[in-house]
């Protein structure tokens, strides 16, 4: 697994595992909720800078970006479709 497709990976596992939309990290990290989902498909190359922000929208360190994910490690499962009711 090269490094974008690790940091793509461990992206999507720690956005999901919060329990974030690609949007509400979008809006946290102040990117386009497009530049979330080209970085969870390894389309996009992502800055120290980005990756600090989303670090700090996730509440993780950065270097979580970077772990490799153990052989066994399943995809994450997609959220839920559509947006959550208002409350």
């Amino acid at each position: 697994m090269d490094t974008r497709a690790r940091i793509a990976w461990n992206l999507r596992h720690l956005r999901i595992a919060k329990g974030l939309t690609q949007e509400s990290l979008a809006v946290d990290a102040a990117v386009d909720r497009s530049v979330i989902s080209d970085l969870e498909r390894s389309r996009h190359n992502v800055s120290i800078d980005l990756l600090d922000r989303l670090a700090s929208a996730l509440a993780v360190d950065i270097s979580e970006f970077l772990l490799v994910p153990s052989a066994h490690e399943q995809a994450a499962q997609p959220l839920k479709v559509g947006r959550k009711p208002k409350s």
